[in-house]
C-alpha cells in the first residue's frame, strides 16, 4: 500500500509538469479561440469583437478549400509511407536482412531524419529546378526529357514535389519507431507460428501486425497530425506557390497573420487545424480501439 506520505509527493512532482501545461498549451489554445472572435493587427492597441465573422470569411475563402485538400492529400500520402511503407520496411530489416546489413540500412534510411528541414528544403529547391536541376537532368539522360517540366512551377505538380520531400524525410524516422515496437515482440509466437506452418508472410500479417497494433496507433496519429499542420516544407520551397496551388493550412495562417496583418483571422484557421486534429485523433482512437499501452 502507498502511504498518504508517497501519495503527496507523487502529486508535488506532477505541479511543475500541470504548470507547463497550463502557461504554454491551454491558456494559449484558449486564447487563440478567443482571438477568432475578434478583428486586431499585430500590435495593435484595441481589438473589434466580431462575433464570428472571421469564420463565415474562413468558410467563402476558396484558398481555404484549396489549402484543405492538399491537407488531405498531405495526410493519405503520409499514411501510405509514413505507416504502411515503413512498417513493411522495419519488418523487412528485422527480419530479412543479414544483422549488418539490417545495422546499415537502419542507418541509411535514418539519415535524413538528422538533417534539418531547411537545408533539406533548399537542397531539394536545387534537385526539382527546372533548368539545372538533378532530377530533369536524369530523366533528359535515360531519355525521358518529355516528363521534364518545372516541378515547384506547375500548379499540377507544386504539391506532389512538396508530399515527396516529406516522405523522404520521415519515412526513416516511423520506421525506427516500428523497429523498437518490433524487438518487443515475445519471439516464442513467431516460433509458434513457424510449426504451424506459418511462412514470412503469415507471420508478418499474424503476429507482428496485431502485436505492433499499438505503435501504429501512435504513428497514425503523429503523422495525420504532422499532416494538417505541416508548415516548414511547403513554406521554404515553394510559399505556397505557384499561386495558391501547394497552399496548406498553416501556410495560408501565416501568410494571413504576419503578412496580410489580419491576426483574428489567422486564429480562426488556426482553430480550424486544432479541431481537426482532435477529431481525427478521436476517430482514430475509437478505430483502433486501442491507446490503453
Amino acid at each position: 500500500m502507498i502511504s498518504r506520505r508517497e501519495k503527496v509527493i507523487t502529486h508535488l512532482y506532477l505541479i511543475p509538469a500541470a504548470v507547463f501545461m497550463l502557461v504554454f498549451v491551454f491558456y494559449p489554445m484558449f486564447a487563440n479561440i478567443g482571438f477568432s472572435f475578434e478583428s486586431f493587427t499585430l500590435g495593435a492597441p484595441s481589438k473589434k469583437w466580431v462575433g464570428l465573422a472571421n469564420y463565415r470569411q474562413m468558410f467563402n475563402d476558396p484558398i481555404i478549400l484549396t489549402a484543405l485538400k492538399n491537407n488531405i492529400l498531405y495526410a493519405i500520402v503520409s499514411i501510405v509511407f509514413q505507416v504502411a511503407i515503413s512498417h513493411m520496411l522495419a519488418a523487412t530489416v528485422l527480419t530479412v536482412l543479414p544483422k549488418r546489413l539490417a545495422t546499415a540500412a537502419r542507418s541509411f534510411f535514418f539519415i535524413p531524419v538528422l538533417l534539418s528541414i531547411t537545408v533539406v528544403g533548399i537542397l531539394f529547391t536545387f534537385i526539382y529546378d527546372s533548368e539545372n536541376g538533378l532530377l530533369n537532368s536524369i530523366l533528359q539522360h535515360v531519355g525521358l526529357g518529355s516528363l521534364a517540366k518545372p516541378w515547384l512551377g506547375d500548379a499540377g505538380t507544386a504539391i506532389y514535389s512538396v508530399i515527396s520531400v516529406s516522405q523522404w524525410q520521415s519515412v526513416g524516422y516511423t520506421m525506427l519507431l516500428f523497429i523498437v515496437s518490433m524487438q518487443g515482440i515475445n519471439q516464442d509466437l513467431y516460433e509458434a507460428a513457424s510449426l504451424d506452418g506459418a511462412g514470412t508472410l503469415k507471420q508478418y500479417l499474424h503476429v507482428t501486425l496485431p502485436q505492433t497494433r499499438e505503435m501504429i496507433f501512435v504513428v497514425m496519429i503523429l503523422t495525420v497530425s504532422g499532416a494538417f499542420t505541416v508548415f516548414s516544407e511547403p513554406y521554404i520551397m515553394t510559399n505556397g506557390g505557384p499561386g495558391n496551388a501547394s497552399q496548406t493550412l498553416a501556410t495560408y495562417l501565416y501568410n494571413q497573420g504576419f503578412f496580410q496583418n489580419q491576426m483574428g483571422y489567422a486564429a480562426a484557421i488556426s482553430t480550424l487545424i486544432m479541431v481537426i486534429t482532435i477529431i481525427l485523433s478521436v476517430l482514430q482512437s475509437f478505430g483502433f480501439r486501442t491507446g490503453k499501452d
